[in-house]
């Protein structure tokens, strides 16, 4: 199978995760809380990093269930600090917590994070060629967002990334078997109205 430049080749977690995960479409809020904080945590690494600590980051978090990572004291905090299969950035944890909270809240509001996050593109998925860039003007909107809502760690570029994992933007490379794409990356939709 031909995939993106981007994998290597010798790590069967990353193989997999291209092949079955990347730029499908996800509509699993606990799957979306999972992926948010797992981009969340990259910020500053390298995805291959936090893609081999993911298990580790389950059991941690417990399965990644919004509800549970919300109600964290500062035992929970203690316990995944001292938790050396994942990644152990005080502020990142800390924010982990924000972040869930965030997530219940914009779940209320919008009745799932799924029916918010793909409200931006109207529930279409954006078919781009694989290139180097690491932000664009819908992950600009939608960091802006979730700044406001009270998120950490979602500056436009994990949110761009988060974007291509959850399958909102595909961009799989022309030289990939999985390739979909064909467009520039500036057609999306935004819902203001329904935001505000």
């Amino acid at each position: 199978m031909n995939r993106c430049e981007y994998v290597n080749l010798n790590n069967p977690l990353y193989i997999a995760y291209h092949d079955d995960e990347w730029g499908k479409p996800l509509h699993d809020d606990r799957a979306l809380f999972e992926l948010l904080e797992l981009e969340c945590f990259q910020a500053g690494l390298s995805w291959e990093c936090v893609l081999n600590k993911r298990e580790a980051f389950r059991r941690a978090y417990e399965g990644f269930d919004p509800e549970r990572v919300a109600a964290y004291g500062e035992d929970d905090i203690a316990r995944l600090l001292a938790d050396a299969g994942i990644i152990r950035n005080k502020l990142k944890v800390r924010s982990s917590v924000t972040n869930a909270q965030a997530f219940l809240q914009t779940q209320r509001k919008f009745g799932s994070f799924d029916a918010y996050i793909w409200g931006f593109t109207n529930n279409e998925v954006l078919h781009i060629d694989f290139h180097a860039e690491t932000s664009s003007p819908l992950s600009d909107e939608i960091s802006k967002d979730l700044k406001r809502r009270g998120m950490k760690f979602v500056g436009t570029t994990v949110v761009y990334s988060y974007l291509q994992a959850i399958g909102v933007i595909n961009a799989h490379s022309p030289a990939c078997d999985l390739y979909e794409g064909g467009e520039t990356g500036t057609r999306y939709l935004f819902h203001t109205l329904m935001r505000k």
